[in-house]
């Protein structure tokens, strides 16, 4: 049984624990690949499914990044985002076929993302002490469809969406303690991604790194360890639990 005297000790204060998903939570790239492999094979369609998924990975960021460069054309969502890039991308590649229905289908494949084996459990854990809740760049609609799909226990769904603010923006971090009732240094956030630990950690948040190696499969180059003085370091969620005291 974890000591849970010591386990408070390693996040004093902490009252809610907010979840990077993409990459900390759920396995989006192998997800991705075989949801998309499937239903190409069930419509007779050929094309390099891992190289679409890792190009349309690489095109988050930038189309974040076009959002943030013009406010005055408002804010827009990540399924908006993931829609427009997943048509640049299969215009530009020798896959012929895709039908409106088609591209709906294919862009709703990151409402189906699958957990990481250790997800479910930790986050069930960890949930009988502290508030849980996503802090991720997805939209709630798509977070609120994959914590259906995944079996994820959420006690609420915050988004990005919710503050039109994109991670590593602050208002998304300073945001989500509001609403929570909390002070930032009553927040933890636990990501997989060296980057949103030191954003959050830059307006006060708590932080945890979980190192998941395998994120981007054979093109993984950064996240392998913990690169910051960070609040806590585990190996899962399930250790996090362990440590504290859940």
């Amino acid at each position: 049984m974890p000591d849970r005297d010591a386990a408070t000790s390693s996040a004093p204060g902490v009252k809610a624990l907010l979840f990077d998903v993409f990459g900390t939570v759920v396995d989006w790239r192998g997800s991705l690949i075989a949801d998309l492999s499937a239903w190409a094979q069930a419509r007779g369609l050929r094309g390099d499914w891992g190289a679409l998924v890792d190009a349309w990975r690489a095109a988050y960021v930038p189309s974040m990044d076009e959002v943030r460069r013009h406010p005055e054309r408002g804010f827009v969502n990540l399924d908006a985002l993931h829609r427009q890039s997943l048509e640049r991308l299969v215009a530009a590649q020798p896959i012929e076929g895709f039908t409106e229905a088609d591209f709906d289908h294919v862009n709703r494949g990151w409402h189906r993302l699958d957990p990481w084996p250790d997800s479910v459990s930790g986050l069930t854990r960890l949930k009988r002490k502290f508030i849980v809740s996503p802090l991720s760049n997805g939209n709630v609609a798509l977070l609120v469809d994959m914590a259906k799909h995944a079996g994820l226990p959420w006690d609420l769904v915050l988004s990005a969406e919710v503050f039109q603010h994109y991670k590593p923006d602050p208002e998304s971090y300073l945001g989500a303690a509001r609403l929570l009732g909390l002070q930032p240094a009553e927040v933890m956030m636990v990501a997989a991604h060296n980057n949103d630990l030191e954003a959050a950690q830059d307006c006060g948040l708590a932080t945890c790194f979980v190192p998941r190696p395998t994120e981007y499969g054979p093109l993984q180059k950064r996240d392998f360890k913990a690169e910051g003085d960070w609040t806590l370091v585990v190996r899962d969620l399930d250790d996090l639990a362990d440590r504290l005291g859940c």
